[in-house]
C-alpha cells in the first residue's frame, strides 16, 4: 500500500493525543498513511489552517465548527466533526490573589464542588472577573457560562479574554486574567508555577462533554472519502490503545517530546491518570475520567451534542433556537462515522441523539454488536437536554 501523507493540524494539548499516538505507534502506517502534525499557535491560526486548504484534518475545538457554520466568527467554511477526539479534559483555574481569600474563607479545593466553589468565589470577589477561555467558540466558555449562570456566580459581572492555551499560565500571573478554563497540561503548568490553583474539573459541570473533534472540510471528505476512512480508522486505533491497560507512562513521554507538548511528562501524566496537584501547596485530588478517548462511545459524534452546542451558541448571540439546533446537529457527521468505522469493532449506538444529562451511572443502550454501556453524562445541575426540544 502506497503511503499517504496527511497535513493534519493541532494545537500542544494532551488531548491531541489521539492523533499524535496514531502516528508514533503506527496506526497510521498500517492504514497506509503518515501524519503531518502541524502545531498551531492558536485556535483562530488551526482554524484558518482548516478552512483555507493548508491541512486536510485538525484537532478542533467542538464548538468550532458549529460556530462556523451558524455564520459566528468571521470564516465561513462547511467542516464536518466525523469524530470526538476526546471527552473532557478541561481545568478551571484562579490566581494566587483568589485562591488565598478563598482559603481565608476556609475553602480547601476539594476539586469537585461546582456549587459550592462558585459560592466561595462570588463571596469573594472585589471587582468583576477577568476569565482567560482560548477561543470565544470553545467548550471552555460554554463550560463557564453554564456554571457561572447556574450558580451563586450568577449575580456575578465577568469578562472573557481569549489567551492562546500555552499562555495561560503567564497571563494569570502577569494579572491579566484572574481565573481560567483551559485544557491540560496547562493548568497544571499555571499550578506549577505558583501562578494560580486549580478549581474544579471540566466534568464535574458536564461529566461527559465533547471537547475535541476530529474536523475536515466536507468537500474533502466526499472526495477522499478513503484517505478519511484510513485517517478515522487509526486515530480511533489509538484512542483504544491510549485506554488499554496501563499505557500512560509511554503515552505521556510521548506527548512530552519536544516537537509535541515540551512539558515534563510527570505534569502529563496527572490528567491521563485523573490525579491531579491542584495547588502549590502540592495538594492531590483524585478526578475519575478526567479526560477519555475510547470507552462509552467517547469517539460518537452525537448530535444531540452538537445540538446543545447550537442552543448555548444561539441563546448568546441572538439566533432562532430551532433553526441553530438543526444546523448544529448537522455538523456532528454520525452517519459518516458509521459508514467509516464500520468492521473497526467500534460499538455503533443504535440512534444518533440521546438526553444529554440524564444518564446517571453506565447504562447499557441498543449498538450493533449489544456490548456498549454509556457513562454518565450529568450535568452538575441536574438539567436534562432533549434534543427535540432545546
Amino acid at each position: 500500500m502506497k503511503v499517504v501523507e496527511l497535513p493534519v493540524a493541532y494545537v500542544p494539548l494532551v488531548d491531541a493525543a489521539p492523533l499524535i499516538v496514531a502516528q508514533e505507534m503506527g496506526f497510521a502506517e498500517a492504514e497506509g498513511i503518515a501524519l503531518d502534525l502541524v502545531p498551531a499557535s492558536s485556535w483562530s491560526s488551526l482554524r484558518d489552517m482548516l478552512a483555507f486548504g493548508r491541512v486536510d484534518a485538525a484537532h478542533m475545538l467542538s464548538t468550532m465548527p458549529v460556530a462556523m457554520a451558524l455564520g459566528l466568527g468571521g470564516v465561513r467554511q462547511e467542516i464536518a466533526a466525523v469524530s470526538v477526539l476526546s471527552v473532557n479534559g478541561d481545568v478551571i483555574g484562579v490566581s494566587r490573589a483568589l485562591e488565598q481569600k478563598m482559603r481565608d474563607r476556609g475553602y480547601f479545593f476539594d476539586f469537585a464542588d461546582p456549587v459550592r466553589a462558585a459560592e466561595v468565589l462570588a463571596d469573594v470577589v472585589e471587582r468583576p472577573i477577568t476569565f482567560g477561555v482560548p477561543f470565544p467558540f470553545s467548550m471552555h466558555r460554554e463550560l463557564l457560562d453554564y456554571w457561572i449562570s447556574g450558580t451563586a456566580l450568577a449575580g456575578t459581572r465577568y469578562e472573557v479574554r481569549t489567551v492562546p492555551p500555552p499562555l495561560m499560565a503567564r497571563a494569570l500571573a502577569d494579572g491579566d486574567v484572574d481565573a481560567f478554563c483551559v485544557g491540560e497540561p496547562w493548568g497544571s503548568l499555571a499550578v506549577d508555577s505558583r501562578a494560580g490553583a486549580l478549581l474544579l474539573p471540566g466534568n464535574a459541570i458536564w461529566a461527559f462533554c465533547p471537547e475535541k473533534v476530529l474536523a475536515v472540510r466536507s468537500d474533502w471528505a466526499e472526495t477522499e472519502p478513503h484517505l478519511l476512512g484510513r485517517l478515522m480508522r487509526a486515530v480511533w486505533k489509538a484512542g483504544r490503545w491510549l485506554e488499554a491497560g496501563d499505557r500512560r507512562g509511554a503515552a505521556a513521554e510521548i506527548l512530552s517530546r519536544g516537537r509535541y507538548l515540551d512539558v515534563p511528562a510527570e505534569m502529563i501524566d496527572r490528567s491521563l491518570s485523573g490525579r491531579l496537584t491542584v495547588s502549590g501547596h502540592g495538594e492531590q485530588r483524585d478526578c475519575p475520567r478526567f479526560v477519555i478517548f475510547h470507552d462509552g462511545a467517547a469517539t460518537f459524534p452525537w448530535r444531540s451534542q452538537a445540538k446543545w452546542i447550537g442552543a448555548r451558541l444561539a441563546g448568546r448571540n441572538g439566533l432562532d433556537l430551532a433553526p441553530a439546533m438543526e444546523t448544529a446537529g448537522a455538523v456532528f457527521r454520525s452517519d459518516i462515522y458509521r459508514q467509516q468505522l464500520a468492521g473497526s469493532g467500534a460499538e455503533m449506538p443504535g440512534a444518533s441523539d440521546k438526553l444529554e444529562g440524564s444518564i446517571l451511572e453506565p447504562t447499557a443502550v441498543a449498538s450493533r454488536n449489544g456490548q456498549l454501556a454509556l457513562l454518565r453524562n450529568a450535568f452538575f445541575d441536574g438539567r436534562v437536554f432533549d434534543p427535540l426540544k432545546g
